[in-house]
């Protein structure tokens, strides 16, 4: 289960900058989620709550923000949703070289502490 990585390195970072900030607790965090990232919210959410389980981030709440996925054609420059199952073809010229804009996003963008004045680095991967 892949989203069990995922939830598992999001706790070590946040664990981490909660030490060092000197924050004893977490109440949410906040974690941007692209529709290309193959990521399932709920089984997150699940695999989240339990890796939470006796560290710091115990009882905090995961809230996600999904990206949707976005491409423009690099021969007409038209910009569109390329949906699931992704569809990089252009819409408008039928052109096949496309660059992706968005979807692909996994990263921690906030984390509200339960006290003390920890933070996180900016723009942490996950």
């Amino acid at each position: 289960m892949h989203e069990m990585s995922i939830a598992t390195a999001v706790v070590a970072q946040v664990a981490a900058a909660a030490e060092t900030g000197g924050a004893t607790g977490v109440e949410t965090v906040l974690l941007q989620v692209g529709e290309l990232a193959g990521v399932v919210p709920e089984s997150l959410a699940f695999c989240f709550e339990l890796a939470c389980t006796g560290t710091v981030l115990a009882g905090a709440e995961l809230r996600t923000e999904a990206v949707p996925a976005r491409a423009r054609c690099t021969g007409c420059a038209l910009e569109w949703a390329v949906g699931m199952p992704p569809d990089l073809g252009c819409p408008g010229c039928g052109g096949g070289a496309a660059e992706l804009l968005s979807g692909r996003e996994l990263q921690i963008l906030s984390v509200r502490w339960a006290d003390g004045p920890a933070h996180l680095p900016a723009h942490q991967e996950g």
